[in-house]
This record gives C-alpha cells, structure tokens and sequence, in this order.
C-alpha cells in the first residue's frame, strides 16, 4: 500500500477478533470525523459551494476517483475485518483516509449515509433478464446480449412498481449504528450521492442492445419510444414511490462534484426532490445525431429532471454537436466536459451559463510516462477555462499501469495549473 501504510499498519493491530474489528473502525471514524471537522476541510467545502454558486473559488476544486485501481491502491487481501459489515466500513473509511493522503479535494463528511432500500415488482425491473457476454480475461469487456429480439417482445415489457422497506432500512441503520457507537452517527435519505435515474438510455441500451437500439431510431422509431417511454415511467413509478412513502429525503448536496449551496436556501425542511440533484448522461447516444439524441433521449430526461432542483448532465461521451440541445434543460447547473468533447466549444457555448465538469482522460493518466509533459498539457488546456466557474476531474481509472503515485501526482498538478 502507498498511502497511510504506517497509519494502517498500526491500527490494524487491533482486529484480532469481532470486538476488535468494531474498535478498528471506530478508531477511523474517528479519524474521519476528526478530518471533516477541519479547518482545511472547511476551505473545501467553500471552494465546491462557490464553483457550483458560479462564485469565485479561491481556486478550482479537484478531485479524483479511484474506481477499480483501487484494487491496487488497497488490494482486499490486505483487508483485516472478516465480518461483512464491518469490512464494508473498513474500506469506505480508510478511502477517506487514502483520499486525505492524495491531496484532491474530496469533501468529507462526518456521518455515513444509509440509502433507503427500495424493493422492486417485478424482481428483474422490466420483465426481462438482463444478460452481457462477458469476456474471458479478468476486468475484460463484455457484449450485450439482447433480450428485446423481436418487436412482439416489446410487448412483454413491464412498467415496474416500487415500495421503500422500512425494515431493511431500519435494520442496516441500527447496524450500522451498533458498529460505529458514538464514533459517527448514521444518516438516512432515500436520495443519495451521485443519483443518475436519469440516465434512460442504459437500460434501453441493455434490454434492446446498442447496434439494434440504433438501427431501430431509422428503421423502427416508434420501438425506440415504445422502450424509452416504457423505461421513464419506470422511473417515475420510482419516484412517486419515494415521494409518497413519506420517507426522508436528505439534499445530495454533500457529495463529490454536487457539493454546493442548499438548492433552496429558503428551505429548512421537510425536504423534497426541488432540493436534490439529479444526473442523466446520454453515453449510449454518442454516435447519435443532435436530432435524435433530442427526439429519443433528452425530451423523455427533462420529465425526471423537472422534478428535481438542479441537473447535472454527462459523462464520457462526446457532447460537442449536442450542446444546443443540452443547454435548453431549464436547471442545468453542471455540464460535463469529457475527454471527447471539444472543451473551447464548450466553453465558448457554456462557460457562461452554468458550472462546467472537466474531465481529464484516464488512460493518458495511468499509462503517461512523461509527467512533465502531463503537466504541461493541464496546464495548456486549463487557460481555456479562465473566467468559467469549473471544477477538474479524473474518473474512469481502471488501473494505474504500476504507477502507484499516480493519483498523487495527477492531483498536484491539476491544482499547480489552475491555482494560478
């Protein structure tokens, strides 16, 4: 392990048994609590709330996110808690932890979030199985296997219906609660972290497969509606289900990326959706003409994102000839600029009217062996962003090609070239 290994080390010791697993994490909630009380933590949080404000950061927030090479940065065989729940706590805390390490501008919190569990009718969600062919090599690819294959079987789709478990909600919070004692308290929203309901297209793109959901938009348009409209619903259902169920609903205005001002400052509680983020990309839709991405796709996400009090839209696809179209959401409050889209385009279409998410390319992170050069290219593309409320971002990072300091390195000079 590169970061923290001493810190680690020395708390690891205390795991010999169950007792000694729960006194381990409570030593790093501790830590962690300790960390979210901070005075540096303080400046983070400001430097969020004010880039999302469109107010003038001290300087840009960065941050990066581990993903799967976190298998390398905290391999699960040097784990030590054997009991589920506490190993589930163990990795979720010592990230932080590793995240301190790294530098970024990870907003930390002092108490853990339970999610409110969410039973669905029927099991599968849309009355099909949902199956890939998955590659033979280890973290390898995989291919849709389509389960819609005729358009008869478009009329076998479900509109699924959804009711919250209170039990198993219950029941994980006093769990959870039991571990952690007094060390951190436990929260529960039926809204949290990065929520992407909207992202209709990944489902349709699961159930129909890519190549055929294409071809259907020239050959078969009314399927396409048929799916997409079937699959909104569904989310709606799931909406409506929390909404009406009378379960809390805490604003995600706590987390990574959508770290900002209260929604609706005005507001105190109870709290609703108007006080919550949504996300919703259109990644399935990158080869897609600007006229069907509309057509197919964003008029059927703006019905999710009109229930919600701020929108944030993309990901890793290419939004460059779509950005007229993107930028017509009425409460679109962050915009992704992926590796694929040209960044002066969308600043020259955008940088004026909302908060912009630069996304830095994972893969020329990981494998760069030059990291003058890295640096120097951050540092380029960054003046294009000068006068633009954004924030700098790293996802995707499958792996760190042997470069255990990466994330360390990428982190420093992402904030050497924006500070400035």
């Amino acid at each position: 392990m590169v970061y923290c290994k001493e810190l680690f080390d020395e708390l690891d010791r205390l795991a010999g048994d169950r007792k000694g697993e729960v006194r381990l994490i409570r030593e790093l909630a501790a830590r962690v609590v300790g960390l979210a009380r901070s005075p540096g933590m303080a400046l983070i949080r400001k430097r969020w709330r004010d880039v999302l404000a469109m107010r003038k950061p001290d300087r840009p927030p960065v941050w990066c996110h581990g993903n799967a090479s976190w298998n390398e940065i905290m391999p699960t065989d040097e784990l030590v808690c054997r009991d589920p729940l506490c190993r589930e706590l163990e990795v979720e805390l010592k990230r932080v932890l590793v995240k301190d390490a790294i530098g970024d501008d990870t907003p930390v919190n002092d108490y853990v979030m339970v999610t409110t569990r969410l039973e669905v009718e029927p099991p599968n969600t849309w009355g099909f199985d949902i199956r890939h062919e998955a590659s033979k090599d280890k973290g390898g690819a995989w291919r849709y296997q389509p389960a819609l294959t005729t358009a008869e079987d478009f009329d076998r789709l479900v509109v699924p219906s959804y009711r919250v478990n209170e039990a198993a909600t219950a029941e994980r919070r006093e769990r959870l609660g039991e571990i952690l004692g007094d060390a951190m308290p436990v929260r529960v929203s039926a809204i949290t972290g990065y929520f992407s309901t909207a992202t209709l297209c990944n489902p349709a793109a699961q159930l129909r497969g890519l190549e055929p959901m294409m071809l259907d938009m020239i050959d078969a348009p009314d399927l396409v509606h048929r799916l997409i409209s079937t699959i909104l619903q569904g989310e709606m259902a799931r909406l409506d289900a929390i909404e009406q169920s009378g379960t809390a609903i805490l604003p995600n205005t706590d987390t990574p990326m959508l770290f900002s001002d209260p929604i609706r400052p005005e507001n105190h509680g109870p709290f609703s959706l108007e006080d919550c983020w949504i996300h919703g990309n259109s990644q399935e839709f990158d080869q897609v003409s600007p006229a069907m991405f509309e057509e197919f796709l964003l008029n059927y996400q703006k019905a999710l994102f009109a229930r919600f009090g701020a929108v944030c839209y993309g990901c890793c696809e290419n939004l460059t000839r779509k950005l007229d179209q993107v930028l017509t959401i009425p409460n679109l409050r962050l915009l992704t600029c992926s590796a694929w889209t040209d960044l002066p385009t969308l600043v020259n279409k955008a940088g004026d009217r909302c908060c912009i998410m630069w996304r830095h390319k994972a893969s020329d992170v990981a494998s760069a062996t030059d990291t003058a050069a890295l640096a120097r290219q951050i540092r380029q593309q960054a003046r294009i962003l000068d006068g633009c409320s954004y924030q700098v971002v790293l996802r995707e990072m499958q792996t760190l090609m042997g470069h255990m300091d990466r994330l360390r390195e990428w982190t420093q000079f992402a904030i050497e070239a924006t500070a400035s």
